[in-house]
């Protein structure tokens, strides 16, 4: 049984993020009820979820950091705003009936200076009766359904988050796609290059959409952990032939895909990218 808390937060930390938002806030809740494979989260809390009940101390602690943020602006995270990442460590949509999320929003649509945003693989419909006046972004996780539905159980489809972006940029949201995690195996361009035809058939609201792109990065205590729990997708999660050790930014210690293979991974994906989805603004991709 998942086990579920409510408690304070004790500690106010503010990270640097700098490719997605300009920083990671405190975390309003820690851990996710999905049990994606690949999910980074779950190498930390691979079981349970904790909301932390002094969402007012988290703002509090957001609005005295922005007005000294170290940032210029524009730059890719934005061009008038100081971005936070409110949903780092959980899928804020699954769980938004659990906090205060109007409250939380409406706070940083009054922020003459903070913008929040948070990625997301649930299409909760309920969030259409905000109007965040394009200072909440949400970035909508997307891969080829094949690999979704392996690795992302019981998540909204990717058709459902696809025909979402319109929706939501409606209701007052910016929105991009989060193209994440990318998962390179056989026929991994032809997937994508389906994947990318979808999104163009789908989104009216071309000028509008940018996107992220981050390749995957595993983790061998998390592979083992898919092992022995008979997660589905270490066949397309875990391959060392392609793959090498790297220790991440807040060092962590996982497993990414050599930086020379890489290289040209990300080349092909911008070139099949670009061929189908010009539109489509890459923010940034790594």
């Amino acid at each position: 049984m998942k086990k579920v808390q409510s408690k304070p937060l004790k500690t106010m930390d503010i990270k640097p993020s700098g490719r997605s938002t300009d920083y990671l806030s405190p975390s309003i809740i820690f851990g996710c009820g999905f049990n994606c494979s690949y999910c980074y989260c779950k190498r930390h809390i691979p079981d349970g979820v904790v909301y932390y009940d002094n969402v007012a101390e988290i703002l509090s602690a957001i609005n005295n950091h922005s007005w000294f943020a170290d940032v210029v602006k524009p730059n890719q995270t934005d061009p008038d705003y100081v971005t936070y990442d409110i949903g780092c460590n959980t899928d804020i949509p699954l769980h938004a009936s659990k906090i205060p999320l109007d409250k939380i929003f409406q706070f940083f649509v009054d922020h003459p200076r903070a913008k929040a945003s948070f990625a997301t693989k649930y299409v909760n419909n309920n969030l259409l009766d905000y109007n965040p006046k394009q200072k909440v972004r949400i970035r909508f996780s997307v891969m080829p359904q094949k690999y979704s539905t392996i690795l992302e159980p019981n998540t909204s489809s990717i058709d459902t988050r696809i025909k979402a972006i319109d929706q939501f940029i409606n209701a007052g949201y910016d929105v991009h796609i989060n193209f994440s995690p990318v998962i390179v195996e056989n026929d991994w361009l032809i997937e994508y290059g389906e994947l990318f035809r979808q999104v163009n058939g789908v989104v009216d609201h071309k000028d509008k959409v940018k996107a992220e792109v981050i390749f995957l990065t595993h983790n061998e205590k998390k592979h083992a952990y898919n092992v022995n729990n008979g997660l589905p997708g270490e066949d397309l999660l875990w391959k060392p032939d392609i793959q090498e050790a790297k220790i991440s930014q807040y060092g962590g210690e996982n497993i990414r895909y050599n930086r020379f293979k890489k290289a040209e991974y990300i080349r092909q994906f911008i070139q099949l990218h670009d061929e189908i989805i010009p539109w489509n603004t890459i923010r940034y991709i790594f």
